[in-house]
């Protein structure tokens, strides 16, 4: 892969974009998943695992290609999905018992991932060893969200960021809403969705009713170590946080937090609560687009700047799908960024070619 100093300059007034081949180029693409092995990905909401042992991760495994679990014992950690014996998946979907059995030949693990049990083995030998115990891979529980990974590093200074802004929600305490789950295919590479969510620029444009919402000369685009937060204005009369005097961001009529942590999860929070969106790349030019939604108060459901995600998201996909056309093109190769209105954009440009 080319290095940073030949892609992306540092300086916002001199770069220009990506290159049109790392939207359009399928070995790019392969080698760019490759490293996401090294990062850490939402996992799940610890209110999904209300009533239930363990979920499956079917995200995780798109993302990954590594069927892996949440489970809910004496505490909550990631697990694999694949039995030992023969490499069939344990759960589908979810899971509400105290022990998790193999459904090929009866293996049955402790929720810890700890073997148990198996038919027919009597005569094996040297039987069981810690290689017939599940996989446990690393994760870190933030307020009610668990994220995991593969060998995953580097999440300290996003949680330390969030911490810092909006660590007085009561997260933890959002209730997670199956009806707020959506889920898209769009024909467009993922770093274009990406590229659109990180900046407001577009909205006067694209969002005729956000843009009612939010005052689009007060968006503001903060870079971090790792990601990117964009924090929405509200206009007079629409619907904000009670932001608390301890935060950096008292007196401010705030109508959304914006987060992106690298690559592609977005943490929106609302008055209302939560929208988990999740970028799942399929191919270099189809991306699947999952939304989970956690509750904090319903009183806000359907107001302000989280009213209609569902109309936002129609809008966005269409000038993504739009723009990957376009990128395509032979007349396209890069562009600019505006050093006013870009900023979040620069920095996953930056990042994605380091």
């Amino acid at each position: 892969m080319l290095t940073l100093s030949a892609v992306i300059d540092p300086d916002i007034r001199k770069a220009h974009t990506l290159p049109s081949s790392f939207y359009t180029d399928s070995e790019k693409f392969e080698h760019i998943l490759g490293g996401f092995s090294q990062n850490w990905h939402f996992a799940a909401h610890e209110s999904q695992l209300s009533g239930k042992s363990a979920i499956e991760l079917g995200h995780l495994e798109s993302l990954l290609g590594e069927p892996m679990m949440l489970v809910s014992g004496d505490d909550i950690r990631c697990i694999s999905n694949v039995c030992t014996h023969r490499g069939m998946l344990l759960v589908d979907g979810s899971c509400s018992k105290n022990t998790l059995q193999c459904p090929y030949h009866g293996r049955t693990f402790g929720l810890d991932g700890s073997m148990k049990s198996m038919p027919e083995f009597d005569l094996a030998e040297d039987f069981p060893t810690a290689q017939d115990d599940l996989r446990i891979f690393p994760s870190i529980s933030w307020k009610g969200l668990v994220f995991t990974g593969l060998e995953p590093s580097g999440l300290e200074a996003c949680l330390g960021e969030m911490e810092s802004r909006i660590g007085w929600m009561p997260i933890e305490k959002f209730e997670y809403d199956h009806s707020r789950n959506r889920c898209y295919e769009i024909r467009a590479n993922w770093a274009l969705y990406v590229d659109n969510y990180l900046e407001g620029f577009h909205i006067p444009f694209v969002h005729n009713d956000l843009n009612r919402t939010l005052e689009y000369d007060d968006y503001r685009t903060e870079i971090f170590d790792g990601g990117v937060l964009q924090i929405g204005i509200a206009r007079d009369g629409e619907p904000n946080f009670e932001i608390p005097e301890d935060s950096p961001d008292f007196g401010l009529r705030v109508a959304a937090y914006y987060y992106w942590i690298y690559p592609g999860l977005m943490l929106n929070f609302y008055p209302w609560g939560l929208s988990v969106n999740l970028v799942l790349p399929l191919s270099v030019n189809q991306t699947r687009i999952e939304y989970h939604g956690f509750v904090w108060d319903k009183k806000f459901l359907g107001k302000g700047a989280g009213g209609d995600l569902d109309k936002v998201e129609e809008e966005d996909q269409f000038v993504v799908e739009s723009a990957h056309r376009g990128v395509s093109s032979v007349s396209y190769e890069r562009g600019r960024y505006s050093p006013s209105k870009e900023i979040g954009v620069h920095h996953f440009h930056q990042m994605l070619t380091s």
